[in-house]
């Protein structure tokens, strides 16, 4: 296999009915061990690349090259996908670049105004041929979609959907970014009416503070690409200090990045057989 695009990947696993994993790209040990999970699990995967990280990289350019190069090597499919890109032009710059999925992040505006750009941007998406996510909390909400207590209404969101012409739909329903412990109470119900009510696949945020259990019944409630970043994060960190405080002298940052490599892929391959409702085994 090689670079495929998210909307292969969203389509197939939203005709399941099953989840598709979509984890965030920090720096190249990320996305090599991302592409090792898909690889160990046999699974498909989406790699994302933020704002946040491309403006941590200096340009999104650096690291977006570098990520769809492991992606086109990689044995099974794997896509690439920018991930909350609140600036119209790094959408633009993304699309050149040759990413076949983008989210445009107009959560924390207005309605009106999120729906205008957000249309505006679908537009040149879809004119490339390139797949777009919108995200969608409340009206007027402040600190978007994912902020505590924001909820999307299933009305509102079949009327965004129309009005911008996305393919995909981020939907608040209980998650929040961020989270480093795994107690967020998703609101299963209303993923439920969101699935019944829209015509695009459902996307959660913030999924890192989210249960195993609770992820599982979402997916089987509607969900369909699930993004993870803080949580693997967490994997990664925890393996470098435990590298680095077993051996004081240690100074060569292979040595302790091929261990955190090695801890987040395996996390990530165990949870894209869980998105994948392939195992049973769940943990908190």
């Amino acid at each position: 296999m090689t670079l495929v695009s998210a909307r292969e990947l969203v389509t197939d696993a939203a005709t399941r009915g099953t989840g598709i994993g979509a984890f965030n790209v920090i720096h190249l040990e990320t996305a090599e061990g991302l592409v090792r999970a898909s690889a160990e699990s046999g699974l498909p995967v989406i790699l994302q690349i933020s704002q946040n990280c491309a403006d941590y990289h200096g340009g999104l350019e650096p690291i977006a090259l570098a990520t769809l190069a492991i992606a086109r090597r990689a044995a099974t499919p794997v896509a690439v996908h920018l991930d909350h890109a609140e600036r119209p032009e790094l959408v633009d710059e993304a699309i050149a670049l040759g990413f076949g999925s983008v989210m445009f992040d107009g959560g924390a505006l207005p309605y009106d105004e999120n729906v205008a750009i957000t249309a505006a941007v679908a537009e040149r998406a879809h004119a490339a041929g390139v797949y777009i996510e919108g995200e969608l909390g409340e009206v007027g909400g402040k600190d978007g979609a994912h902020a505590p207590g924001v909820r999307t209404d299933p009305d509102e969101a079949r009327a965004f959907v129309t009005a911008t012409g996305v393919d995909a739909l981020a939907v608040a329903v209980g998650s929040s970014h961020a989270m480093t412990d795994r107690t967020a109470s998703l609101d299963l119900e209303l993923i439920a009416r969101l699935r019944e009510a829209l015509p695009v696949p459902l996307v959660l945020h913030g999924s890192s503070g989210v249960a195993d259990s609770v992820i599982a019944d979402a997916v089987r409630a509607g969900m369909t690409k699930i993004n993870v970043s803080t949580h693997l994060n967490g994997f990664f960190t925890r393996a470098v200090r435990s590298t680095l405080d077993a051996d004081e002298k240690l100074v060569d940052s292979r040595k302790y990045l091929t261990p955190a490599r090695d801890a987040l892929a395996g996390e990530a391959a165990r949870m894209l057989r869980l998105f994948a409702l392939e195992t049973a085994e769940v943990a908190g």
